[in-house]
């Protein structure tokens, strides 16, 4: 089974998912959007009003900002894989509850493995905790780290900016550094693996 059609079948899996409070006052789950073959995947907080009325993430006034972050970082919206660590909407937009991150960290995990991006940015503090632990997120925004063998982007959530207009420039910096990241990681990963074929051709030669 290829990567979009694993995707469509967590999906799915998403759409018709009981295991919390959260299934009951939803209208629409939202598992998530975007190609298998991303290299960045974002990963927010929850899903809002609009995102609860379409099924689609960050649709709202919060999307439209991240989709001007993305663009003018120089990368495509359609290109990055975007979802959040609940996919269902908490009501009021209210914070996430610890057994509603835990009905939905399987679904999530499985993405992650499917698309098995160059990078992760968590938007929000939410997110970032399924990495960074008793961390501010004022402390560590927009720094790349390693964890569990991926790297971790922690940024502040789009919609911070819409309540807090000072973090618009701090926000916008951090994007803007984003598509260098990628380009550093792919260098990087395309080194080792010349690096690895190299080791392979003089362990072959040695047999003769």
């Amino acid at each position: 089974m290829g990567g979009e059609d694993q995707l469509l079948k967590i999906a799915q899996e998403i759409q018709h998912c009981r295991k919390c409070d959260l299934s009951h006052t939803r209208k629409n789950a939202v598992p998530g959007k975007g190609p298998a073959s991303a290299e960045i995947m974002l990963i927010g907080e929850g899903p809002g009003y609009y995102e609860n009325e379409q099924g689609l993430p960050f649709v709202g006034a919060s999307g439209k900002f991240l989709t001007q972050l993305l663009t003018d970082g120089g990368i495509p919206r359609d290109s990055v894989f975007i979802t959040n660590v609940v996919k269902c909407r908490p009501p009021g937009n209210r914070e996430p509850q610890e057994q509603e991150l835990r009905a939905c960290s399987a679904y999530l995990d499985k993405q992650i493995e499917v698309i098995n991006p160059l990078i992760i940015v968590t938007l929000g503090r939410f997110s970032m905790a399924r990495y960074f632990k008793n961390v501010r997120i004022s402390k560590i925004h927009g720094n790349a780290s390693w964890k569990n063998g991926r790297l971790i982007v922690p940024m502040y959530h789009p919609a911070a900016a819409l309540h807090q207009p000072n973090l618009r420039p701090v926000i916008l910096e951090d994007f803007s550094r984003l598509k260098s990241m990628i380009e550093k990681e792919k260098e990087k990963r395309a080194a080792i693996s010349d690096e690895a074929s190299n080791q392979d051709d003089a362990t072959q030669l040695s047999f003769f």
